[in-house]
């Protein structure tokens, strides 16, 4: 079980990582992190061109149904082993 100190620290870790992430992951870390803080996803799609927009409400909206507690476990992980 992930504490919220440990995903605090995981997320002030993400801000320090060695190598900066494919665009990929960063979605992912931004999906999981605001699964793990917000819970499911809230509002409309971006529309129109606002790519950037669209891509993070996606990534977020692909966890839908994920418990916070398991999306701050999986933050851990994932930049656990991004910082190696």
């Amino acid at each position: 079980m992930t504490t919220q100190e440990d995903f605090e620290a995981a997320s002030q870790r993400a801000q320090q990582l060695p190598t900066k992430p494919s665009n990929m992951v960063l979605l992912q870390l931004y999906a999981l992190y605001k699964q793990a803080t917000d819970g499911d996803v809230t509002g409309d799609r971006p529309g129109g061109f606002d790519f950037k927009a669209i891509a993070k409400y996606d990534a977020w909206s692909g966890l839908k149904g994920t418990s916070q507690e398991a999306a701050r476990q999986q933050y851990v992980e994932l930049v656990s082993e991004l910082a190696g």
